[in-house]
Formats: C-alpha cells, structure tokens, sequence
C-alpha cells in the first residue's frame, strides 16, 4: 500500500473509533510522526492528506524543514526535548507537546521571550510512572500547571502523555482513562495562559483505544510511513 492508502486507512480507522465512541470525529486531529523520514516521503504524506507533522528529533527537524518539507502543514515537535536544544525549537513548531518538566518550561519560556513569542506547548504526564520516560508525576499536574502558565512567552494547550508500550489494543486502557480524568479535572479549572483543548494520547497501536477514553489528538508514525528504517550505527 502506498502512503496516501495508510493515511486514508489511518483516517478511516479514527472516523470509525470516534463514531464509536460517541463522538465527532472532525474533534480530532491526527499528527503523523514522521521520524527517519525524508522530505520526499512527508511531502508524499502531506499529498496523502496529511495535515500536521511531529518530529522526534531536533536535528531531523531542523534539516527537513531547511528542505521545504513541511511547507503548507502544521509542526509539532513530540520527542524528548533537551533544554540546550530549546532556542533550536522554540519559534519554529507550532506546539511543544513533550514538555514534561518546570525546568524545561522555564527553558522554554526564557527563549520565547527572547524571540518575543508566545510559544504554544502541552504538559507532558508520565502516567506510567515510567523511569526512562520524560514527564510529570500525575499528582505534580495540580501544582506544577499553574507554575509552567505563570511563566512569560508560554501558552498551554493542553496535556500529553506516553502510555507504556501496549500488550495488544486496549492494554492501556487504564493509563488512558487516568489521563483522561486529569485532563477534564485540569480544565474545570480557571488560570491564565491555559486553555486545555488538547489531550494527546495514542500511537499506532493503541490510539482508537485512546479515542475511545477521550483522545482528541493522536500521534501515529508506524501505520502511516510502515516500519521505521534506523541508520546504522557508526
């Protein structure tokens, strides 16, 4: 199948788990993680009808997009953002949603300023409790979210989270609807330069799982672009 069939099916696929769920599926927004991929493939994802990119990897980032290969299409960066890599980011996506610490916010918001933005980002939550994943604690989100909004240059969108890799299709059905409640009980609450619209949960295994526990934003790279092609290790 080309490109364009997997972003149909992928398409076809949220369509179905949302009007499943209840739900309109125009509520949500695919973002096609497009790690290892070459301006060639993204601009045939693009043509596919893809809308919204996520890059992982600053580098990658940087270099496809000097190549024109997002031109016309929105960019996120989704990976694990280190702060001596921030100015690189900062101004050039248009949501952050791996901001997964106060001290990266703080990082972020200093170069926002600098460059006299506001940079749009998500909250980060490790709702696995994972060690080698970024992210805060689900019990910090009450106290740090208000601290990360107080910060100039900085607007939150909405909250993000890695699930644990999935044993089969609804094995993270918990850590989703866990994720879920904190995001419904986030936004009853009222504080400037927050507006939670976006919960980011799912990936190619699990995101009509997520949708189905209240995911309006999904990111899916392996069923879009197929197996990932690493370069070998020199």
């Amino acid at each position: 199948m080309s490109i364009a069939d997997n972003v149909k099916k992928v398409q076809q696929s949220i369509i179905d788990a949302a009007v499943a769920a209840g739900r309109d599926p125009a509520g949500i927004t695919l973002v096609a993680a497009s790690k290892t991929q070459t301006p060639e493939i993204i601009r045939e994802a693009f043509a596919g009808g893809i809308q919204v990119f996520g890059e992982n990897r600053v580098q990658e980032l940087t270099a496809n997009n000097a190549a024109g290969a997002y031109e016309g299409a929105k960019l996120h960066f989704i990976g694990h953002l280190q702060t001596n890599k921030v100015k690189q980011i900062v101004g050039v996506v248009d949501l952050i949603e791996s901001c997964g610490s106060l001290h990266l916010a703080q990082a972020i918001s200093a170069q926002a300023v600098k460059k006299g933005i506001t940079q749009h980002i998500l909250v980060e939550v490790n709702i696995g409790r994972e060690a080698e994943k970024s992210g805060i604690m689900p019990e910090e989100v009450d106290e740090l979210l208000p601290q990360i909004a107080m910060l100039p240059g900085i607007f939150i969108d909405g909250l993000m989270t890695i699930a644990p890799k999935p044993e089969n299709s609804t094995s993270n059905r918990k850590y989703f609807q866990d994720m879920y409640r904190i995001y419904i009980d986030n936004a009853k609450k009222s504080c400037n330069n927050i507006s939670l619209e976006i919960l980011s949960m799912g990936m190619s295994a699990d995101y009509a799982e997520a949708i189905a526990c209240g995911a309006n934003m999904v990111r899916v790279g392996t069923a879009i672009f197929g197996p990932r092609a690493y370069p070998a290790a020199t």
